[in-house]
């Protein structure tokens, strides 16, 4: 029997669509019909309304917050907010792959953008440009985002040029946090205000479609805005950006204290905590399982 006819025989048993040995096997990872938003979608929304963007990390919040929002961050905040690390320092690529699987599942039509984390884009454009592949390729998100400085123009442009589109991160930088020795607003001083400014139009003039800018005096963030012709991303800067960012969980008041920044839509941190006592109670008092939650074998 030839290898042609055993390929048949096997394809038979398997199902028509399954693959011969030899045939190009493609990506698992879901193909939907539903066109998601993508870099250019956004980068054309300068100057329009404003762009909606929440981090998510998990797939049934991804799937919750698809409806509302243009883009969806896998930020490197995880660490801290789903982890427990006191920083994003410790943030690894691997589990920024894990968490940008997870929301590439839960979502449809919002962008998701995953962050580069520390020390995975600083040392080389080469380097970036590897994990930045490998980044898009193993979760299927749509891009990129790194905290922009002196040296990562060159290496946004690198990327960009090579088929990777990316976000930018100006401001405050919660990967320079052990330089900057702590989380501290940016943009209050002269020279401070000049770099940062700077940082943004590099980063821009690099390719960028898009910047977050976090933690600036307000003047600042509208001065970013109205300069750089990609658009601007707030968190902490000012309602004249060109979209809004906020880490998920501080908006939903899942932790005592939040940046001044935060606006609490919810109180999700009570809630959980009244549910998880009436569990309680009910367990202690057996009244639960009750009949509606427990099986009963069959008569006869």
């Amino acid at each position: 029997m030839d290898g042609r006819r055993r390929g048949r025989q096997r394809r038979g048993r398997l199902g028509a669509d399954a693959p011969a040995r030899g045939d190009l096997i493609i990506s698992s990872q879901r193909q939907d019909t539903v066109r998601r938003l993508a870099a250019p979608d956004i980068a054309g929304r300068k100057g329009k309304t404003p762009i909606v963007c929440l981090t998510a990390y998990t797939a049934p919040v991804a799937e919750i917050l698809d409806a509302h929002c243009d883009l969806l961050l896998v930020g490197d905040s995880v660490g801290m907010v789903v982890h427990g690390l006191p920083n994003t320092v410790g943030v690894t690529l691997e589990m920024m792959i894990l968490h940008g699987q997870a929301v590439m599942r839960g979502s449809r039509t919002a962008m998701v953008v995953v962050d580069m984390p520390f020390g995975s884009y600083e040392g080389s454009a080469e380097t970036a440009y590897n994990n930045a592949a490998r980044l898009m390729k193993e979760t299927g998100a749509q891009a990129v985002k790194v905290e922009a400085g002196e040296t990562i123009a060159a290496t946004i442009e690198y990327m960009v040029k090579r088929g990777i589109p990316v976000m930018g991160h100006v401001g405050l930088r919660p990967q320079s946090v052990l330089v900057d020795g702590g989380f501290k607003a940016k943009g209050k001083g002269a020279e401070e205000r000049r770099r940062i400014l700077e940082d943004a139009r590099a980063t821009a003039d690099a390719g960028a479609f898009a910047v977050v800018v976090e933690g600036v005096a307000e003047g600042l963030a509208r001065e970013i805005t109205e300069t750089v012709a990609i658009p601007t991303i707030g968190i902490g800067a000012s309602a004249g950006c060109d979209g809004q960012i906020l880490v998920t969980d501080d908006m939903l008041g899942l932790f005592e204290w939040t940046p001044k920044f935060v606006r609490r839509y919810a109180d999700l941190k009570a809630e959980i905590s009244r549910a998880a006592a009436a569990y309680a109670e009910d367990v202690r008092a057996r009244t639960f399982p009750g009949p509606a939650e427990i099986y009963y074998a069959r008569a006869g």
